[in-house]
């Protein structure tokens, strides 16, 4: 049987964002059910950030060191396999919903001319767009809720920055959510879908009714910077795009809107859940759900993902395979990364894992195993020539 595959990758979360991971306050119950029917990865870890290198890990099975995607912005190289083009070796037309962020090879291009060069917004190579859009510049989305009667700014973080002032229904997550419901409906063979959603990403600003879903004094306060710190830690405590607010009720605000926008996150696929049971596909449809990268919220001083904290690397790790025979419920302790998904999806595919990934199946674990020879650490990077090489 070949199975329907899900990959859905929900930007900047927190593993310990999750209710059935011990949050006393957020509140995931369809992540929670995800769970219930396949395998919590409770030590799971992206490899790198900001986000193209964490998603070129992702999508290549490789560790930064081998990749060499070290920026937004830096060049994936088209030699390296990676998981649409394995999708299509296995009979896939491998359709994407959101974005990948890899920058494209410039020997792919037309000349210095050709527009890829201008953004490293590009689109996985293998992927079909469902419904492709830059990131940071999600225009299909903007003129959307325009056509809904509704005043929104044409810059992408602004208009973000505006979801607490419309209904939930108009956000840029439910509208791509939209998207793939759109698109599965009309699936009449086994398909391989790709579901990028950019929430719980900053601005911190959560769509409609989840922007005041959690009262910022409900919310927990953040780990303390060091009395004693390093010059890297005290760098990016001075840096204003890695630098949390220092005042406690802008601190307790940030992270309860953090927490609406994961709330909301759920909901969206709790549509997404219901729309496979009802057409039959559940039972055929292998899920993950995983980051490119977690987000510090305010621990230890700091907001967004750079540096070296476990809160920029410890993310959601959950997979279903409905397949009999595979775990249900299980929890995961065993050290497990991002490098590990492709090669479980060659796996589940029928496909051999490309020599070229560092990572491993986590086939054993979703069948109630624990491989003796599993790795005992996890690993991720940070490349900090950005902030230590002069640039021109």
């Amino acid at each position: 049987m070949l199975l329907n595959i899900l990959l859905i990758t929900l930007d900047q979360f927190r593993a310990d964002s999750l209710s059935c991971a011990g949050h006393p306050l957020v509140k995931t119950p369809h992540l929670d059910a995800l769970a219930a029917q396949g395998v919590r990865l409770a030590r799971h870890y992206s490899q790198a950030a900001p986000c193209s290198p964490g998603r070129a890990s992702l999508y290549t099975g490789q560790y930064q060191f081998n990749h060499r995607v070290v920026a937004n912005g830096t060049p994936l190289d088209r030699r390296f396999d990676n998981i649409a083009k394995a999708a299509r070796r296995a009979g896939h037309a491998p359709t994407l919903f959101g974005y990948t962020d890899q920058a494209v090879d410039p020997r792919e291009t037309t000349g210095p001319n050709d527009p890829r060069l201008r953004s490293y917004e590009g689109l996985l190579p293998g992927f079909e767009a469902g419904c492709f859009f830059n990131a940071t510049e999600p225009a299909p989305w903007i003129e959307w809720v325009r056509d809904q009667g509704h005043a929104i700014p044409d810059h992408w973080e602004e208009a973000l920055a505006t979801e607490p002032s419309r209904p939930a229904h108009l956000s840029q997550t439910a509208w791509l959510t939209d998207q793939f419901l759109a698109w599965h409906g009309r699936q009449d063979r086994p398909w391989f879908a790709h579901l990028s959603q950019l929430r719980p990403h900053p601005p911190f600003a959560a769509a409609g009714h989840y922007a005041t879903l959690y009262h910022p004094d409900d919310v927990p306060l953040p780990i303390s910077p060091a009395e004693t710190r390093d010059s890297l830690h005290n760098g990016l405590l001075r840096n204003p795009q890695t630098a949390a607010p220092t005042g406690e009720r802008e601190i307790r605000q940030l992270r309860a809107q953090y927490y609406g926008m994961v709330s909301e996150a759920d909901a969206q696929l709790g549509r997404v859940w219901a729309a496979l049971k009802a057409s039959g596909q559940w039972d055929n449809t292998l899920i993950i759900v995983t980051s490119d990268h977690g987000e510090m919220l305010c621990d230890h001083g700091l907001i967004q993902k750079a540096g070296w904290f476990e809160q920029s690397y410890h993310i959601l790790g959950l997979i279903r395979d409905p397949r009999e025979g595979r775990a249900r419920g299980a929890v995961v302790d065993a050290f497990t990364e991002n490098v590990d998904v492709f090669p479980t999806l060659c796996d589940a595919m029928g496909v051999p894992v490309p020599a070229q990934c560092d990572g491993l199946p986590l086939t054993p674990f979703l069948k109630g195993e624990t491989p003796p020879w599993w790795r005992e650490a996890a690993h991720w990077e940070f490349d900090w020539r950005a902030a230590f090489i002069p640039s021109g």
